[in-house]
């Protein structure tokens, strides 16, 4: 299959196989396409941690919604953001392009004191909702990736996220949860949207072309 017949065989999965589990090759090339996302100024602000451990992911599904594929898929992708933009993470991330680069650059440089004379001073919230949009791109490649890898996934907002985050302890990491991706495989036997068709908008009504 290319990929857009991958995209047209995906969808959010409501019955996952509890015995099928997601090869680690697979796994990895998902977590992969995540960390190749774009972010805004290259920032990569969240991180993802992968929840295999059944105990936990029993102690999470009760927070979100008791929804069966947190505990009958074979991973947990918890997608978390950086709770601020700190003088410390943007001097991080630019350190760490000099270092790979092998090169200062000035524009780069100044690019960097921009940001910090800006980021920094407008308030966690205001870092935090950016950063969580940041990490809904690496959402959205690791979905692709799935989906080319024909594993089966389900993109979960319905959660309690002060809940998950004391349950892996992600505020003493700077971080908050944002989203969360079951990874496992269909069970087509009692998922009622297995078999229904893809409803999306026709093109000329999503596409507008401004020549």
């Amino acid at each position: 299959m290319d990929l857009i017949q991958h995209l047209e065989w995906r969808y959010a999965t409501k019955k996952m196989d509890p015995a099928k589990t997601v090869p680690p090759e697979k796994v990895e090339r998902i977590l992969e396409a995540a960390r190749l996302a774009p972010t805004s100024s290259g920032l990569q602000p969240f991180e993802i941690f992968v929840v295999t451990s059944q105990p936990v992911r029993a102690e999470i599904k009760p927070i979100a919604w008791n929804q069966a594929q947190i505990t009958d898929g074979s991973h947990l992708l918890v997608f978390a953001a950086w709770d601020d933009y700190t003088v410390e993470r943007i001097n991080m991330m630019f350190d760490l392009t000099n270092e790979e680069r092998g090169t200062k650059n000035e524009g780069w440089e100044n690019y960097r004191k921009m940001l910090l004379g800006s980021y920094p001073q407008r308030g966690a919230e205001v870092n935090f909702q950016h950063a969580a949009r940041q990490a809904y791109i690496g959402l959205s490649a690791a979905m692709i990736a799935a989906a080319f890898e024909e594993v089966d996934c389900t993109p979960m907002e319905g959660f309690d996220p002060d809940a998950l985050d004391k349950i892996l302890d992600l505020r003493a990491h700077g971080l908050r949860s944002v989203v969360i991706l079951p990874l496992g495989y269909r069970q087509v036997e009692g998922d009622w949207l297995a078999n229904l068709k893809k409803v999306r908008r026709p093109m000329d009504k999503f596409v507008t072309e401004v020549k």
